[in-house]
């Protein structure tokens, strides 16, 4: 198994990581940064106009899904894997490539000053409790940097439901880190998902999914879609990308604890969440 490179060890590389982008100490592979700078390599060389969250989304697809791929570290560290993915971690990857595209660089630092920036409140890792952990701070905190913008105007979007996150802070013994946190950093996670409860979030019913391209089409092709719940103290379930299939249909691109890797779900997202009662609908970001 290829070791980890932590600060301490190969210590040039992360110091000079540190100097040129300024972010906060990273976990990687020697393949996690030379996966990254060869996929950039092939974003550059693609043509003006293409899709590129979901050109790089689906060149992730194969990778195995794995839960909790950041609880790695005994301290919050930027955790770049590109060798599993989550269903969030999916979304950040293919953004930060998406935006270090954007600035017509092939820089792994660049990727993670990206990374860095999607993941954690306000842009910047200042422990756990600083990672977006509900959709709802990621939407909230990426908004405000300027990078999405959360659609919630438009004929299908016919539902509403009010946030009232409270999962993590009411189970912090499902969290390591948390549990080693004490009540300093449950008391900050509970502070920040007070910050966006009793927002109302409007979003698209699952009843409306079944439509054409035509009457969805507020829904566009690399759209982020998060899954709205109504399991108690959460907003979303799951996360993944909006590909128009070529039956009409919407379909999810998504880190499927499923079929245990990154796929293109082949079920319409309509008969996909029909087998999960809990799911209530999508919200729908795109990227400015």
């Amino acid at each position: 198994m290829e070791r980890t490179t932590r600060i301490g060890r190969t210590v040039c590389t992360l110091i000079l990581l540190l100097l040129a982008v300024n972010v906060s100490a990273v976990t990687y592979t020697k393949a996690d940064s030379a996966k990254v700078v060869r996929l950039l390599e092939e974003g550059r060389k693609q043509r003006e106009g293409t899709n590129l969250i979901l050109f790089y989304a689906n060149k992730l697809k194969g990778l195995p899904y794995v839960a909790a791929t950041l609880e790695v570290n005994k301290s919050e560290e930027l955790v770049v894997n590109l060798r599993q993915m989550d269903c969030a971690t999916l979304v950040d990857n293919s953004l930060a490539l998406t935006l270090t595209t954007r600035q017509k660089s092939v820089s792994f630092k660049d990727f993670c000053y990206w990374l860095e920036r999607i993941r954690y409140r306000e842009g910047k890792l200042d422990g756990y409790a600083s990672r977006n952990h509900y959709f709802s701070q990621w939407v909230n905190s990426n908004t405000k940097l300027g990078l999405v913008e959360e659609i919630q105007e438009g004929a299908p979007f016919k539902a509403t439901k009010k946030t009232d996150l409270h999962f993590m802070s009411q189970h912090s013994d499902k969290y390591p880190m948390l549990v080693s946190g004490g009540e300093k950093t449950i008391k900050l996670i509970r502070k920040y998902e007070e910050e966006v409860n009793g927002n109302d979030i409007s979003y698209i019913p699952h009843s409306m999914l079944n439509k054409s391209r035509k009457e969805l089409s507020c829904v566009q092709d690399g759209n982020i879609l998060a899954l709205v719940t109504k399991k108690d103290g959460l907003d979303v379930s799951h996360l993944g990308i909006a590909v128009w299939g070529k039956d009409g249909k919407l379909h999810l691109l998504n880190a499927s604890s499923i079929h245990h890797k990154v796929v293109l779900e082949p079920m319409t997202l309509y008969q996909y969440m029909a087998k999960h009662p809990s799911q209530l609908g999508i919200r729908v970001v795109r990227i400015k």
